[in-house]
Formats: C-alpha cells, structure tokens, sequence
C-alpha cells in the first residue's frame, strides 16, 4: 500500500467528543516510551508528523490522521511512564478506554510492546482490556533492531506467553531504525480497510 496523502485532521483532548468518522479506523497504543510516535512516522514516510522525544508521555491527546482520505490511523496516549499525576494518568487512562468503547469506526488495534523486555503488568492490562471489550490486539514488537537475530524467536516467545495472547495472533517485529515489519503493517492495514470498508458498504 503506498502512502499518498496524509493529514492530522482531529486532536481530541480530555474534554473533546470523539469525532464521527466514517472511514475505518486503526488505533496504535503502548507504554510510553515504547516507540509509537517513531512508528507512526515510519509507516507513513514522515520524519516529524508524530512527535518523538526521549521524555516519555510526548503524546497526551487522541490523534487522528487520516490517509489517502480514506482511512485513519489513531494515536493513543501512552501508559505507564510519563512523570504526571496518578489523576492525570487515570484520566489518560479513561479517555483511551471511552475511545475503545465507544467509537464507532475503530475495527483494529495494534498494541506495541518493547521486544527487548518482559511485557509489563500495565502491559497485560491493556491487552487483557481490548480483549474484553471485543478486539483481538495485533502486537507490534518495536526496537527489533536492538536484540540479536538468534534471540528474535525467544523474544517474541517471552511476549505470547506473558500476555497469554489469543491462538494465531500475529506479532510483527518492528524497527523504525531500519524498517523491519514496516511494510508487513501496512499490509494488515490495507486488508483490514478494506474488508471493513466492504461490510460498512453492505450494511448501508
């Protein structure tokens, strides 16, 4: 899938209503700190759309981009890390679960995680969530780059048995350093849009 057009189009914060989109939309969330905004801007060919910083909790608002006016990609808040408030987190916290919950166009989660660590309690609560609610996370395993070939598999391991994920899920290493598992992504995004984009076609 080629990147044609890219546009910032809504910014929701604590106190914004969710936008209602009628292009299909794909949700990125993980720890902070764990390379989402580095990701974003690889996937999409931007070197500066998602700001990165080596301060964790850079991103603190719903993000939504939408591509090749069609479809979104959504950037979430990261857990865990950011030096605020417990109140702030938990209202972080929050706003990210009401997206979940209530959007309307959100059909595929991608959940990062750092391939170089044992997935974190906070971790395996975020996927335990999306589970409940009704998704099934695709997880991104970033900084692929940073471990040895020969320890990939272990890794990847480690992280299906800690989040005790769902038969068959896919766990894609990733690596915006040289763009490891950046094409693979776009691959599901593009199928996914447009298998929902058909169904959305059929139910009006």
């Amino acid at each position: 899938m080629k990147i044609k057009e890219v546009k910032l189009e809504t910014v929701c914060g604590i106190k914004s209503s969710l936008p209602e989109n009628t292009g299909v939309e794909f949700a990125f969330i993980g720890r902070s700190n764990v390379g989402k905004s580095s990701l974003i801007n690889t996937i999409l060919n931007r070197k500066s759309l998602a700001r990165t910083s080596s301060q964790p909790g850079k991103t603190q608002t719903i993000n939504y981009y939408k591509i090749n006016d069609d479809f979104y990609l959504v950037d979430l808040p990261g857990y865990g890390y950011a030096k605020v408030s417990k109140e702030m987190k938990d209202k972080w916290l929050r706003m990210t679960d009401n997206y979940f919950v209530t959007s309307k166009m959100l059909r595929v989660v991608f959940q990062l995680i750092d391939i170089r660590h044992t997935p974190s309690a906070l971790d395996v609560s975020m996927y335990n969530r999306l589970c409940e609610i009704g998704f099934s996370p695709i997880i991104i395993a970033t900084k692929a780059d940073k471990i040895k070939k020969a320890q990939l598999k272990k890794h990847i391991s480690c992280i299906e048995k800690t989040l005790n994920t769902i038969s068959g899920t896919p766990i894609i290493p990733f690596s915006s350093f040289n763009g490891e598992g950046k094409e693979e992504i776009l691959e599901y995004i593009e199928e996914y849009n447009a298998l929902f984009s058909e169904e959305n076609m059929n139910e009006e």
